[in-house]
């Protein structure tokens, strides 16, 4: 399970993210009042929207915990045929065979 610090920094993370939007936003709204040419955001807001990215990134990956394979077959090397292809949830029971047998008894050969 994570740490709270790890739940901490991810909150702070992502709050600082939201702030570096909101500042974003304040800062062409101001170069709209002033009647000025957007070329850029300052890189105050750059590089703050860069190291909140980086530190939510940080502590994402502490949360998550161990990941897994992304190959299939590492999950599957030590399973046999038959468990690879056994699916029981394709498996039918109620099908129209039960009233074939119902209708047709079977024929023994002498």
């Amino acid at each position: 399970m994570a740490s709270l610090f790890y739940k901490i920094l991810l909150t702070c993370g992502i709050l600082s993210l939201l702030h570096t939007a909101y500042s974003a936003t304040q800062h062409r709204s101001y170069l709209r009042l002033t009647e000025q040419e957007f070329t850029s955001l300052p890189i105050d807001i750059i590089i703050q929207g860069v190291l909140s990215l980086i530190l939510s990134m940080y502590a994402i990956l502490f949360i998550a915990g161990e990941f897994k394979e992304i190959r299939a077959n590492v999950d599957l090397q030590e399973k046999t045929w038959d468990t690879v292809g056994h699916r029981p949830s394709f498996m039918v029971l109620s099908h129209r065979g039960r009233c074939l047998t119902a209708h047709y008894p079977a024929v023994v050969d002498d």
